[in-house]
């Protein structure tokens, strides 16, 4: 798995130009044209009328989703049920570099991504190919986690954690002991850091947990320098798979993907799970239309269904937090054995801001393939 590139925790807004659907005037259930600039569920005439305009169309093609991602496969289960749409999951495994890329190789054909699922040092360079989009939960959701137009909402979070075949290796309780002998060859993240979220987070961990920060990851570089230099990194991108096999034994990964493959693993590998003390990472990711999609109505009434009560809590069931906990545990609709089960946020997470997350993209440009080199 090595989808993502990382998002910030308080993004700025992008003033954008962008022309508005008038709430007065309605789309019809063929409507393509209306539907692909329907910015709320009123433009199609209410809730109901998306729902027949998305049924009418009877495909959703998404991208970057693994079925272990998230609670992603059992999301994709339930929308197909819930409205008799069928989902085409193309790719699981790619970055959110390489879900902008199809959308652009595939632009005008029928197989283009309807949705993104990103991080935002991609999705905040390619708005272009966001249409705005405001669900009706939109209210729920701060105002600092979306665009203020709807071309990206943050939809879930999780912690930079390690997982590790504890018969395999000691369990980890610092970043030093990942430079000893007993993970040498054993050290994985979850792709390429100048692509993907997940491994960029990592880099971002190793250095908050050492002499960096949210401003200067320098020392995460640093460290999987010293990593590589040991010959404990291991460049390899782990997937359900190689864990399964033993070939990647130690993952720095999101919090849950790893208890994914620890509930995946029974009686296979006995897959652990930390998070090391002190300083925890989250970042949220990112919802967003395709300007494009080809499926229009399909795609808008995807977004109602990831910001909808019952996706939400599969988020949290997951192991992941979903952006609208604080609403839902106000309003007594979270699964509360859920959010019992993996914990409330720590008070003292961190997540990057844009800006951070932007300078420490740059820098893993400009240094991470001489580092591990």
């Amino acid at each position: 798995m090595r989808k993502r590139t990382l998002v910030g925790f308080a993004a700025a807004g992008i003033a954008l130009a962008v022309t508005l659907t008038s709430c007065s005037s309605t789309a019809e259930a063929g409507d393509t044209e209306a539907h692909a600039t329907a910015t709320s569920a009123d433009d199609f005439g209410g809730f109901d009328a998306l729902v027949e305009a998305a049924q009418a169309e009877g495909e959703l093609n998404v991208i970057a989703l693994p079925d272990t991602w998230a609670n992603y496969g059992a999301i994709i289960e339930g929308f197909e049920e819930e409205y008799g749409i069928t989902v085409n999951s193309d790719s699981p495994d790619v970055s959110s570099a390489e879900e902008i890329t199809a959308a652009e190789n595939l632009k005008g054909q029928d197989g283009a991504p309807d949705v993104f699922d990103l991080g935002s040092a991609v999705a905040l360079t390619s708005t272009d190919y966001f249409a705005p989009y405001q669900v009706q939960t939109w209210d729920d959701i701060p105002a600092e986690y979306k665009e203020e137009s709807g071309l990206w909402v943050y939809d879930y979070t999780g912690l930079m954690s390690i997982g590790y075949d504890a018969d395999a290796v000691p369990a980890p309780e610092s970043l030093d002991d990942l430079l000893g002998a007993d993970y040498a060859g054993k050290v994985a993240i979850n792709g390429d850091p100048t692509q993907a979220g997940a491994a960029a987070a990592a880099v971002q961990y190793a250095a908050l947990q050492g002499e960096g920060s949210a401003d200067d990851i320098q020392a995460g570089i640093d460290f999987f320098a010293e990593l590589q230099t040991a010959g404990n990194f291991l460049p390899l991108d782990p997937t359900p798979a190689t864990i399964a096999s033993g070939e990647t034994p130690v993952v720095f990964d999101w919090s849950y993907n790893n208890l994914a493959e620890q509930t995946a693993n029974e009686g296979v590998r006995d897959w652990q799970v930390t998070v090391l003390p002190g300083v925890t990472l989250g970042s949220y990711y990112n919802q967003a239309v395709n300007v494009d999609a080809p499926h229009p109505a399909a795609a808008r009434l995807w977004q109602e269904w990831i910001f909808s009560d019952t996706v939400q809590n599969l988020y949290l069931e997951a192991g992941a937090y979903p952006v609208r906990l604080a609403a839902m545990i106000e309003a007594g609709t979270v699964d509360q054995a859920a959010l019992d089960a993996v914990g409330e946020p720590s008070e003292d997470l961190v997540q990057l801001t844009a800006e951070q997350t932007e300078a420490a993209s740059a820098l893993l440009a400009e240094q991470w393939a001489a580092a591990i080199s």
